[in-house]
């Protein structure tokens, strides 16, 4: 902790001298507003007892209810030498995914402030609660070729809090270390003393070809039962034509059995997913997507022996212009291994049908 502590000093001593000397920082930021509402309604042909469905699932995670995933206003500020983000949510996505956290924070969808480190501006600090460093897809579902999110997606994390550093070398590669307070945390895990790391490597090969690789290590347990996890997470996006769309990712994750142990307990998960665009306003995607988990390492509610859950969605949308977009989505599960939760029928699956009305505007 020496070592970082020092780090730190240092990154606040040259930016402060850089600041001195450097007149660009007296020009005005760019102030931009920006927002996101995604309303829904799923039907699950399991009919749960509850409205709350998969324990595993954090967005569009209600049962034959009118509901709002995501309500989002954001404020960005940009400057040549600074930035800063500012995002206040409300939803079941936050109730759900924010469900450890104190109160006090699960309506923060991000706040970070950013500093240059030079005077080519491509080394850049960043501190706060930002999204994460893992994956291919986000809570914004706009953002995202299918409307619910990825079994990938949904068990890794969103958001991190803590500190990185980002270098562009070139236009196309951009590379980040950071610190963080844990996988999916703001506030540290008491009794916890060490914190996570993490990076990223992110390529634009080609105009039609980006590559990802990021990773995460450290441990969600107290010191007294520490169990070390290291996480890998890998994928491609593909611009095969101007009409279709690919991403292929795995993600591959390891924790120790028990504390100082060799023995160490897995999962992956690979995901394919494909875009076709009819027209302007039209197109469809198909996803193919497994699970497999050893032991109980990331889903408590798992059986014992392990969990193997296949997915494949389908998934229609209606964008008449970039602000709007109207979606429908199938999409089923199935665990041949055992019963998982609400995964009650044998041979253990379940089908249901999202829709999502959703407006994304400035920014």
């Amino acid at each position: 902790m020496k070592a970082i502590k020092t780090l730190a000093i240092i990154l606040l001593f040259i930016s402060s001298a850089q600041a001195q000397s450097d007149s660009s920082w007296s020009k005005k930021p760019t102030i931009n507003f920006g927002g996101f509402i995604d309303a829904f309604y799923v039907y699950d042909f399991n009919e749960p007892a509850d409205s709350k469905r998969q324990p595993f699932l954090f967005n569009h995670n209600r049962h034959n209810e009118f509901n709002i995933n995501l309500g989002l206003l954001e404020v960005q500020v940009n400057h040549e030498k600074y930035r800063a983000n500012l995002g206040l949510q409300s939803g079941t996505y936050p109730q759900d995914n924010y469900a450890a956290e104190a109160s006090v924070f699960r309506n923060v969808y991000q706040a970070n402030v950013g500093i240059s480190l030079n005077k080519k501006n491509n080394l850049w600090l960043d501190a706060g609660l930002f999204p994460s460093n893992l994956g291919f897809e986000n809570a914004i579902s706009m953002d995202n070729l299918t409307l619910t999110r990825s079994l990938a997606a949904e068990n890794s994390p969103y958001f991190l809090t803590g500190a990185k550093l980002t270098y562009n070398p070139t236009s196309k590669l951009e590379l980040v270390a950071l610190i963080s307070n844990g996988w999916q945390r703001i506030e540290r895990l008491e009794a916890n003393s060490i914190p996570s790391f993490g990076t990223q490597v992110n390529y634009q090969l080609t105009e039609k070809i980006n590559l990802n690789w990021s990773t995460f290590i450290g441990s969600e347990y107290p010191d007294t039962t520490r169990r070390m996890r290291y996480f890998n997470n890998f994928y491609g996006t593909f611009k095969l034509t101007e009409k279709w769309k690919m991403i292929a990712g795995v993600d591959v994750g390891l924790e120790q059995a028990r504390k100082e142990s060799d023995r160490y307990e897995s999962w992956y998960v690979p995901t394919l997913i494909a875009q076709y665009k009819w027209n302007d306003r039209w197109s469809t995607a198909i996803r193919a997507e497994y699970l497999s988990v050893e032991a109980e390492v990331i889903l408590p509610q798992a059986d014992p022996n392990g969990v193997g859950i296949w997915g494949t969605s389908l998934n229609i949308d209606y964008t008449p212009n970039k602000m709007v977009a109207w979606r429908i989505e199938g999409r089923y599960l199935e665990n041949k291994d055992s019963d998982f939760n609400v995964l009650t029928s044998s041979p253990y699956t379940s089908f249901f049908i999202s829709t999502s009305l959703a407006v994304k505007f400035g920014k």
